[in-house]
């Protein structure tokens, strides 16, 4: 009796995807698979849990995943654990042309891209303006006026913004060691010379809104969404972007180097990408998408939030975050551990 093979088809292909909470929405999931015949399968995670997975088995139990944009140039070199992305495969036409020639840009090595652009948004300055009306940018938050009320995470953003708000360049510097270490040596010394200001530095977003919301902190360093989910609740409270720029992070898709479900990704890509589609992926996830024409279906209320945090000359200064250069980040962990053991 001869062998019958059965070859299943694209349509039975289960996509595992490595994501952040919320960027996978049930309904939009439900939607797709009823769709296209593809199962999805989440697993929720961070921009260093991501990596670290990706790392330990080389690039493999996953079929996309989705770091920030300045997480993928250096991993891929160091670690090989991406494939290109086919663009004969995407449907470019979907995504704002500026942010996709920007993120392949960005992602690029070896002359093949990496990465196309998904979710972005910003940090910059949450504000009870009725209480903290002289804070203008990252440094500000060391006023007296808000001595004791202030709060932020001692993460890279914090240093990141505190350089451009002190007249610094950090990431010209990303290039050159020697400046970038001298760069984060002064503001080393403001972020310790500001900390009796802090209040607490501030590890989750619940625990910034309840913060904000009791009033025990007025001022603090925060993502866009934070300020909009606040405002939502309190008029008062908003995002607000600084005068030395918001700093602008995008978080894209990419293609694990061993993942088996290549075209379940693709059209997970294309599918997500749909105006419609990438508007209930920002109510979930309260940010914006790369998918040109998405706003015109976002929430009146969240469009309203958006333009008051973001005139257009905001929206020109934001300070997006390029890829970091190997090294970095231990020039940055001693700075931020010398800031935390600071009396």
């Amino acid at each position: 009796m001869a062998a019958v093979l059965t070859v299943a088809p694209a349509s039975a292909d289960t996509l595992r995807l490595l994501t952040w909470s919320n960027y996978a929405p049930q309904e939009v999931i439900e939607m797709f698979e009823a769709e296209t015949g593809h199962t999805v399968e989440v697993t929720s995670s961070n921009n260093e849990e991501m990596i670290a997975k990706l790392r330990a088995t080389g690039g493999s139990g996953f079929d996309l995943a989705q770091p920030s944009q300045d997480r993928i140039a250096g991993p891929q070199e160091e670690f090989g654990i991406y494939k290109p992305i086919d663009l004969s495969k995407i449907d470019t036409a979907l995504f704002i042309p500026s942010m996709l020639e920007a993120t392949k840009a960005n992602t690029t090595v070896g002359g093949e891209v990496y990465g196309l652009p998904h979710v972005w948004g910003t940090n910059g300055l949450v504000l009870d303006r009725s209480m903290a009306s002289s804070v203008k940018d990252y440094t500000d938050l060391c006023n007296d006026d808000v001595a004791g009320k202030v709060s932020y995470r001692l993460k890279r953003p914090t240093l990141i913004g505190f350089a451009y708000s002190m007249g610094m360049d950090p990431f010209a510097a990303y290039g050159d060691e020697a400046a970038y270490t001298e760069i984060m040596e002064k503001v080393e010394a403001k972020l310790i010379e500001c900390k009796p200001n802090v209040k607490t530095y501030w590890g989750g977003g619940d625990e910034l809104i309840g913060l904000m919301n009791s009033g025990e902190v007025v001022a603090s360093m925060a993502w866009d969404f934070g300020g909009w989910k606040l405002n939502a609740e309190n008029p008062d409270i908003s995002f607000v972007a600084p005068a030395s720029g918001a700093l602008g992070w995008i978080d894209t898709f990419v293609l694990p180097a061993k993942g088996k479900a290549d075209d379940a990704a693709y059209a997970w890509i294309n599918f997500v990408m749909q105006p419609e589609i990438a508007a209930k992926i920002t109510a979930a996830a309260g940010n914006f998408t790369a998918s040109l024409g998405a706003d015109a279906f976002a929430d009146e209320d969240l469009k309203v939030r958006f333009q008051d945090s973001f005139p257009q000359e905001a929206i020109d200064n934001i300070k997006w975050y390029p890829p970091v250069p190997a090294g970095l980040e231990t020039i940055e962990g001693g700075v931020l551990d010398r800031v935390k053991a600071a009396n």
